[in-house]
């Protein structure tokens, strides 16, 4: 069989037309969405842990790296998620530009980042919840919230929101988008509020030494709080619901970064600003900026802003992974009894449900660091294939009405490929081993089911259907 046979990118689009979701979003809703996943524990929790650890005040760099890479990346997915707007964001790329193998490979490291990603996220909305409760007088038991690399048994709180937002999601994309909206307004109001009430209290003597790491320490964190910009890529992987997907998916793609990495270096300059950074390693760092102020009532704010902003990651994290699945499912890459679409509310409820209880398992026991730096490298590798399959596309069908063109393609996407390999190689190696492994599991999907039940394989499978 050819490992290599690529998807016709009409008969895509006229696939979505006959096995379709619902179109409920616009460019409003999109742009939110982005800010729902990306603003969340990248931003309240990542901040402080990459600062204490790695880089130091130095981690405002580290953003500002981090930024780059997915800017050069968000603007390939732009052109593609514009050109083909199907389920499915970065695999369903690489199926129409480099091949089904390159696909599946694509479509595996999307479930390592946000399958594992929401459990690291479920992770550190458990943190501020507890930390919440806490300034309240009331105490959680330790058994309970925490998980067994950190002296618990089980985390109940991160267990609860995941089986919460799985039910909702189940129930309609709109549903959930409006949930979204209100989220994202509180979050941001939140964000506003810590800037408001800590920047008067910056000291720039905490910025000194500004490189307590070296440029080492700041390369290695911006390959940690990568994992704070996880979310901009999900919206395109709403583009089958979109409205008007040719016009509406760029905006939401790039809108949404230019907001994000705006905020990331304000809250990073103030948050290492107000304490030493070497006490902010912990799961709530900007709360605890505050409460290190006296600004206790600033810190029960921002704590519910926390919980609100990392809810909106959560719900946009399993919401991208159950629309890969869908992808996938269609082409035959998992069994399409998986991803059935309910007749009423119009969601794959089946692969829903699947995702959230794999989430729970994940965050009810796994450390959230290691999960995060899994997710990372997953995600930088799926940042690459896409940028150079635009450049693949533009050279086979150069004629492809493009309603997005990437600017200076021939210099951006080689850009976001060659960032994005910088930061995989300041990834700890300990990655890279249990990354290996994901992968075998992943061939051995593929070669025993996979390409013997693709949608492109001489038999053809039954696809996709309505329950």
């Amino acid at each position: 069989m050819n490992l290599f046979r690529t998807k016709n990118i009409t008969d895509m689009i006229a696939g979505t037309e006959k096995h379709g979701l619902k179109k409920t979003l616009g460019a409003v809703d999109l742009v939110l969405l982005g800010i729902g996943c990306v603003i969340g524990t990248g931003i309240f929790v990542l901040t402080g842990v990459a600062a204490a650890n790695y880089a130091g005040p130095g981690i405002m760099i580290s953003f500002v790296l981090s930024s780059i890479a997915c800017a050069f990346a968000a603007l390939a997915y732009a052109e593609l998620s514009a050109m083909v707007p199907v389920a499915g964001s970065a695999y369903t790329f690489a199926y129409a530009s480099l091949g089904e193998i390159v696909a599946f490979v694509v479509g595996w490291a999307l479930i390592c980042e946000y399958t594992i990603g929401a459990a690291a996220v479920a992770a550190g909305w458990s943190g501020y919840v507890v930390g919440l409760l806490k300034t309240a007088g009331i105490i959680l038991p330790q058994v309970w919230t925490a998980v067994p690399a950190d002296g618990g048994i089980l985390n109940v709180p991160a267990i609860i929101i995941v089986v919460f937002l799985t039910y909702l999601l189940v129930l309609g994309t709109k549903e959930s988008t409006t949930l979204n909206r209100i989220l994202v307004f509180v979050k941001l109001a939140c964000i506003a509020i810590f800037l408001f009430l800590a920047a008067p209290h910056v000291n720039t003597a905490n910025w000194s030494p500004f490189l307590p790491f070296g440029w080492g320490g700041v390369t290695k964190g911006a390959a940690i709080v990568f994992f704070a910009y996880l979310g901009f890529d999900t919206v395109s992987t709403a583009a089958e619901e979109c409205k008007n997907p040719n016009r509406d998916i760029p905006i939401g793609i790039i809108v949404s970064l230019i907001i994000c990495t705006i905020l990331y270096i304000a809250v990073a300059a103030v948050l290492t600003g107000v304490v030493p950074y070497s006490s902010l390693n912990n799961s709530e760092p900007v709360a605890f900026a505050l409460r290190t102020l006296g600004l206790n009532f600033g810190s029960a704010l921002v704590a519910l802003g926390a919980i609100c902003g990392i809810t909106t990651v959560l719900l946009v994290m399993i919401y991208g992974q159950t629309r890969v699945f869908l992808a996938m499912a269609r082409d035959g890459m998992i069994s399409n009894k998986l991803v059935k679409i309910h007749s009423k509310y119009g969601t794959p409820h089946i692969i829903t449900m699947i995702t959230g209880a794999v989430i729970c398992v994940m965050t009810g026991l796994l450390p959230i660091n290691i999960i995060a730096e899994l997710c990372n490298l997953g995600t930088l590798i799926a940042f690459s294939i896409v940028s150079i399959g635009v450049l693949v596309l533009r050279k086979r069908q150069p004629d492809i009405h493009r309603p997005f063109h990437c600017p200076a393609v021939g210099l951006i996407a080689p850009l976001a490929v060659i960032f994005c390999v910088y930061l995989m190689i300041s990834l700890p190696l300990r990655t890279f081993f249990f990354c290996g492994i994901w992968y075998v599991i992943g061939m051995v999907v593929y070669f025993s089911y996979s390409r013997h039940h693709s949608a492109l394989a001489e038999k053809p499978v039954n696809r996709c259907i309505s329950q």
